[in-house]
């Protein structure tokens, strides 16, 4: 039975940091997108 509840626990915590990663992947994608963007707008302000 033990065996079957720390299976389980170590699965869960994979899962959990599986989507940590892909969330914050998520968050820099869009970091990087919006600071583009800021770049490209402060550009064409200059101008």
């Amino acid at each position: 039975m033990n065996k079957k509840v720390n299976a389980k626990k170590e699965a869960y915590a994979k899962k959990q940091e599986e989507k940590g990663r892909n969330l914050i992947m998520w968050i820099i994608g869009i970091l990087i997108v919006l600071g583009v963007l800021y770049a490209f707008w402060a550009s064409i302000m200059m101008s």
